[in-house]
């Protein structure tokens, strides 16, 4: 007698009998309904759609300008050993008195004459009308620059921080007084050179005397005040007067801006290309989020690269600090009275919440705008762009940054090539590299970019901007 076997899948879990086909064995020759391929890390990537793009023909971009003496406008650096700190002897040619002076020796011998001294919150560091006797070096802490009001009050005029000097122009020119006063806004750590130590050295050394003659002869060309070759003009007379002769001088070393480059090579084996096309193209997908990383990468470099990324090439002088540590409506209007034409701010997430934190806290109302069809957050009207790819450092601060754009306007402008061979996307090309013996493509992904900063007032950034209270 041959025996039956009964199949299990027959029967439902109470033991009765399957009456009709189950979801399970239905799903085999259905259609499943699915996605294209998914991705972290996908951003609106605002800086790639806000800034306009310059074509370059050659491969660089030349920015031209009037020709700047430049009397240095760094920041020195700082080490220490526990509480001890010492500057960093090189740093130095940061200072306006210092900017190319290369003998180590003696700025080794500048380096061990400066004083430490700690001054705590509220405390005069400095005084308008005092004896201007020093050099000083900000080595720890945020310091108010202020000036007599004229209601009695002093007047804030500027915010300075790490690795800020103050002093070396009084020396050189023999000024009797300081100007303003300097007040620790927290507590700080300050070098002090007095002038009898700098005076001493400048005996002792023919090169350092060398370099002081220099700088007097730069302070003593004419000049504006962004330090650039004045136009001689004439103005507000009435009758005839003999008219000033002048011309235009320009920057004899205009800077260079080249392509930079991201790259990849992507693989796709042959059989999955034949066979498994439908209902997607494999290839198209693969290439589509590469796309999408390297695009992520190349907004990071815009930024972030020390050669052209925005964050390290923005001029000193168009970066100040917050008053209080939060990005404050405060903070965001001396942003906006810096510059002319200003377009848009760009700031962490984190930083955009900070800022709205802020609002809040005093009742201030920061409006949004729709801009592309999204929503953003605004303030006074210009929409704050999110980026992640801002860094935010160990310490909890960040930076946010403010943006004149296009060349009309001598702003940030974005930079690339157009019409190469194989392009895929404008400034990017997807080029064919062949089949190995495995049966593997290949393909040269490459994305082609810089920014230029046109002039120095186009980039301000609001920096140490706490995000973590």
């Amino acid at each position: 007698m041959t025996g039956v076997s009964i199949r299990p899948d027959l029967y439902q879990e109470n033991g009765r009998p399957q009456m009709s086909l189950s979801t399970e064995g239905a799903r085999n020759l259905a259609e499943t309904t699915k996605t294209p391929p998914q991705m972290q890390g996908i951003t609106p990537r605002w800086l790639l759609q806000m800034l306009p793009w310059v074509e370059v023909t050659g491969g660089a971009y030349r920015v031209n300008r009037r020709l700047t003496y430049s009397v240095g406008d760094g920041r020195v650096s700082f080490t220490n050993t526990g509480a001890q700190v010492r500057v960093i002897p090189q740093t130095l040619c940061e200072l306006p008195l210092l900017r190319g002076f290369e003998d180590i020796e003696v700025l080794n011998a500048l380096a061990d004459r400066f004083v430490q001294q700690e001054f705590a919150a509220g405390e005069a560091i400095v005084q308008e009308g005092q004896p201007a006797d020093r050099v000083l070096l900000i080595a720890h802490g945020k310091v108010n620059k202020l000036n007599a009001g004229k209601f009695e009050a002093e007047a804030l005029q500027d915010i300075f921080a790490d690795g800020a000097h103050f002093g070396d122009r009084a020396i050189v020119l023999s000024e009797d007084t300081w100007d303003v006063t300097l007040r620790a806004a927290t507590r700080c750590i300050v070098l002090s050179l007095p002038v009898q130590a700098f005076r001493e050295l400048l005996n002792q050394s023919e090169a350092l005397q060398t370099q002081v003659d220099r700088f007097r002869a730069i302070l003593s060309k004419p000049q504006d005040r962004h330090n650039q070759s004045e136009i001689a003009m004439s103005a507000g007379h009435s009758q005839e007067t003999e008219l000033p002769r002048t011309f235009v001088d320009y920057d004899l070393s205009p800077r260079e801006y080249e392509l930079s480059v991201a790259q990849t090579i992507l693989r796709v084996n042959t059989r999955v290309a034949d066979l498994y096309n439908e209902p997607m193209n494999q290839t198209e997908e693969q290439l589509r989020l590469t796309i999408e990383a390297l695009r992520e990468r190349q907004e990071y470099e815009m930024l972030n690269n020390r050669d052209f990324g925005l964050l390290h090439n923005a001029d000193l002088k168009q970066r100040i600090f917050t008053r209080t540590g939060p990005p404050t409506p405060d903070d965001f209007d001396e942003l906006l009275c810096r510059r002319r034409k200003s377009r848009f701010f760009l700031a962490h997430p984190r930083a955009i919440a900070a800022f709205g934190r802020e609002c809040n806290r005093r009742g201030v109302d920061s409006p949004s705008r729709e801009v592309n069809g999204k929503i953003v957050p605004a303030w006074r009207n210009y929409p704050i762009f999110p980026c992640n790819k801002i860094p935010i450092a160990k310490d909890g601060t960040t930076s946010i940054l403010i943006f004149r754009i296009g060349q009309e306007d001598q702003g940030v402008v974005g930079l690339h090539k157009t019409g190469i061979p194989d392009e895929y996307q404008p400034s990017l090309s997807v080029r064919f590299m062949g089949i190995n013996d495995k049966g593997i493509i290949s393909y040269s992904v490459s994305a082609y970019y810089s920014t230029a900063v046109l002039i120095p007032d186009a980039l301000g950034i609001l920096e140490n901007v706490e995000v973590g209270h």
